[in-house]
């Protein structure tokens, strides 16, 4: 009997149900629609039994249950989370599928919840999720979103974020999301379902050589083809995502191997012969750098993400307060320095503020701590700093000396470096450096036009942070919205500024934002995005109103590809080519169809009464589209390549 034909029977007998039969013997009567191995259904991609389950109540409680009430239903089920204990606890020794020991040691390894979307080869890992109290699941609405979803869950609360794709087209939907990871040392775990072994590598459906496809953009990825190594190949797989330099990491498991039984035994000691990210401390180069800061004169200590990676942030603090050297730091190490402090410069870069690109430009010595000299920040290399010696502070060897080739090179944990060279570093009072710097803030400030009736993307951003007082996670697609959000929105603590630095992947914000706040559900988040950005992903609006979500949207929409508009308008003579975003979506009524709330901004005086507002409402996403400038560019900017002499800045008028 083919798949199809049994599972028509069992509808056809389901539908047959007398209308005075108990709920009980009608939930007795749709047990043939739960999947199991013997019942062959797998292969099919059949949907999951609650969907079925759903439809039989459906039928059974007659023609009053609407489509309303049963969408409402669902809500109310996924909002009441994982049935805590319906599952038996499993034992070390006891028989299990290969699906039941993925779960067990994604738990067991710190695993709270995945982001996925299911598929037929991941049927056997969902099926044990249906009676697992012990995780969660968002149901995505694309597998980019979730992965980004896990980025951000990992960004905001310092653990490995967990994703599920099925095989063939949902795993290589999750590519950019594990290159997003990649490139900005993110640790997550992606596991994948794949085709039988019987039929790999002959071209089966929805086969695809994830694991081929995906190394050159995760840290270590894995095909199981033993069922008895799950638990091993779990636990390396969340030990090698979090420890030394994180990042992704990929498991692809076929099928007949999940659905395999085996002896669970649970693997919590993970040695790997090949790897390890324990450096040793070396002290020999500290007193060098001791001395080269107590001889500086205008030192600037300049902070990449490694210091949020190993929680340094209290050193770099301790640092910058002892030694009186101002701080700037990278797009992504926002808030590792209280950026309301004066001795905070704010971001360095291409549209970094002009004084920390000043002071880079002027200082005698660098501190770079767990940052990888990107070209976004340095533009010329060989023109960047050009009078300062260099300490360089990294976990990873291969960073330190690829781009320039430090004074002293303190290879190690950035937080254990800092911890062995404060002691032997010299209180010192403010200097005239430091007068310098504040005459610099006060000649080029962060600036945009005011008391027109125009709506600014910067004053969105400027006000975000007066009434979130600096408190609220905020995430960002890319584009413009981007650097106006790191310049004008100052970070007060580690984790809170989550964005796609090394990739620029647009469509990040939104999926980041709601896994932001799955990981830290006690802090408001916002996504500022663009209007091109926000269309990438807006799909997941969808499992942010299912599981109420109260992630905010703020839409700086200028009706164009912002960013592309103001290169084309300074580098390409302002022919302006495929910008248009005139024909976008309404963002309100979208927002209102997926059950979320929109309201629209168009002029100065509402900008705070929106954010006000979104900020009062906790049981669904919202959704403000603000109606900004369009021809506003981003500024300070420095062309790419270029030096800081070059750089655009537009003073106060």
């Amino acid at each position: 009997m083919s798949c199809l034909t049994r599972v028509a029977k069992v509808r056809r007998r389901t539908l047959s149900l007398k209308p005075q039969q108990s709920a009980k013997g009608a939930q007795k009567s749709v047990r043939p629609l739960v999947l199991r191995q013997d019942e062959g259904f797998f292969a099919c991609g059949c949907a999951p039994r609650g969907v079925f389950q759903l439809c039989c109540r459906t039928v059974r409680r007659g023609p009053e249950k609407t489509l309303e009430r049963s969408k409402k239903s669902q809500i109310e089920k996924y909002q009441a989370g994982p049935r805590k204990g319906s599952a038996p606890k499993v034992q070390a020794g006891q028989k299990v599928s290969g699906a039941r020991a993925l779960m067990e040691s994604i738990k067991l390894h710190g695993g709270e919840v995945v982001f996925g979307l299911p598929g037929g080869v991941m049927l056997p890992a969902y099926d044990v999720l249906y009676d697992d109290g012990g995780i969660s699941h968002i149901l995505v609405g694309h597998e980019q979103g979730g992965c980004h979803m896990a980025d951000g869950f990992a960004r905001a609360t310092g653990k490995v974020g967990v994703c599920f794709a099925t095989s063939g087209p949902g795993a290589t939907n999750l590519v950019t999301g594990l290159c997003n990871a990649h490139m900005d040392s993110v640790p997550v775990v992606a596991v994948t379902g794949q085709v039988r072994t019987t039929v790999l590598g002959k071209d089966a459906f929805q086969e695809a050589d994830i694991t081929g496809i995906t190394m050159p953009v995760t840290k270590h990825n894995y095909l199981v083809s033993d069922p008895n190594s799950i638990p091993r190949i779990i636990a390396e797989a969340f030990y090698i995502a979090r420890t030394g330099r994180p990042g992704p990491v990929l498991v692809d498991i076929p099928m007949d191997v999940a659905l395999a039984q085996i002896e669970y035994h649970p693997v919590t000691d993970v040695k790997i012969r090949s790897y390890n990210p324990e450096v040793p401390l070396r002290l020999d180069n500290l007193d060098e750098a001791a001395r080269l800061i107590a001889e500086a004169k205008r030192g600037v200590i300049y902070v990449g993400q490694g210091a949020i990676i190993s929680g340094a942030w209290r050193e770099v603090r301790e640092l910058a307060r002892k030694t009186q050297f101002p701080t700037t730091t990278t797009l992504l190490a926002k808030g590792t320095m209280d950026e309301t402090d004066p001795l905070s410069l704010g971001m360095l870069g291409m549209h970094g503020t002009a004084y920390a690109n000043f002071a880079i430009r002027d200082c005698d010595l660098l501190i770079a701590v767990g940052a990888r000299f990107d070209d976004r920040v340095t533009g010329k290399v060989d023109a960047w700093a050009p009078g300062a010696k260099i300490i360089h502070i990294d976990i990873d060897p291969a960073e330190i000396g690829k781009i320039y080739i430090p004074d002293v090179a303190l290879n190690g944990d950035c937080r254990e470096v800092l911890q062995a060279l404060l002691p032997l570093v010299a209180e010192r009072g403010p200097t005239e450096w430091n007068e310098q710097i504040e005459r610099w803030k006060q000649e080029f400030p962060l600036w945009y036009p005011k008391g027109e009736d125009r709506v600014y993307p910067q004053a969105v951003c400027e006000e975000l942070w007066n009434v979130t007082k600096g408190e609220a996670i905020v995430t960002t697609g890319v584009g413009q919205h981007q650097m106006w959000a790191a310049q004008f929105y100052r970070c007060k603590y580690p984790r809170t500024f989550i964005t796609s630095g090394g990739l620029g992947t647009m469509g990040f914000g939104l999926p980041a934002a709601i896994g932001c706040a799955v990981g830290v559900p006690d802090r408001p988040v916002w996504c500022v995005d663009g209007d091109g950005s926000f269309i990438m992903t807006s799909e997941e609006l969808m499992p942010a109103v299912q599981h109420r979500i109260p992630v905010k949207v703020a839409i700086l929409n200028n009706f164009c590809l912002g960013m592309v508009r103001q290169w084309q308008s300074l580098f390409w003579d302002q022919r302006l080519s495929a910008i248009d975003l005139s024909y976008q979506p309404d963002f309100v009524k979208l927002a209102e169809a997926y059950g979320a709330v929109g309201m629209r901004v168009t002029r100065p005086e509402e900008i705070r009464p929106a954010i006000e507002k979104a900020n009062e409402i906790n049981d669904r996403p919202v959704v403000v589209d603000f109606h900004v400038v369009k021809d506003e560019n981003v500024l300070p900017m420095i062309p790419a390549g270029q030096t800081i002499e070059q750089m655009m800045v537009e003073k106060p008028r």
